[in-house]
């Protein structure tokens, strides 16, 4: 089944926001430089600390498993038509995510997570909102639409996740898992 207006213009600000960082239309491995730079430099984290490694290691990890499971025609970029079709595919089973998704699920939540208490309060979900150029009120406004109560756990995380790639009913509460209250 086709995604609806509505699931594309989710997977649209994903695409623009965190992975189409120099806004060329596609995405390739120097959006993946950038968003490296970007995540460590907010943390404070240069190169050869171990977490700036880790997070590089990482989203090489992603980067790859993006590249083979959505640039159809092997040129190192992920249109958006690309990423459509992908997500396509997601949303007849959103339970089996491939690995690179399921990496990047945790990389977030990690990031979010930033007391790394094993939980996202309110204050850390904003901060890192915040980051990505959503309004504090509105992350707020949305940590409150993600019905969690005062944290987000990554078994909830990895729920709300879900429900934001695979849903098409605007009053699901995953639907605001990055911040948004209006797509």
């Amino acid at each position: 089944m086709p995604l609806s207006d509505f699931q594309k213009k989710k997977l649209l600000f994903v695409f623009n926001t965190f992975f189409d960082f120099n806004q060329s239309g596609s995405i390739d491995i120097k959006d993946f430089d950038l968003a490296v730079q970007k995540i460590c430099e907010e943390r404070g984290w240069s190169d050869g600390n171990p977490r700036y490694t880790h997070v590089k290691e990482t989203m090489n990890k992603v980067w790859n498993g993006l590249q083979q499971g959505a640039d159809a025609d092997n040129d190192g970029q992920i249109t958006r038509e690309e990423w459509y079709s992908m997500w396509e595919e997601y949303v007849k089973s959103p339970d089996n995510a491939v690995e690179w998704q399921q990496t990047y699920m945790n990389l977030v939540f990690d990031i979010e997570d930033v007391s790394g208490d094993g939980s996202i309060d309110e204050a850390e979900f904003s901060q890192v909102c915040k980051t990505y150029g959503v309004e504090e009120t509105e992350s707020k406004d949305a940590f409150k639409k993600l019905q969690v109560g005062d944290e987000i756990t990554r078994p909830k995380f990895e729920k709300l996740w879900q429900q934001f790639f695979s849903s098409d009913d605007p009053s699901t509460p995953g639907n605001f898992v990055f911040g948004k209250t209006s797509y």
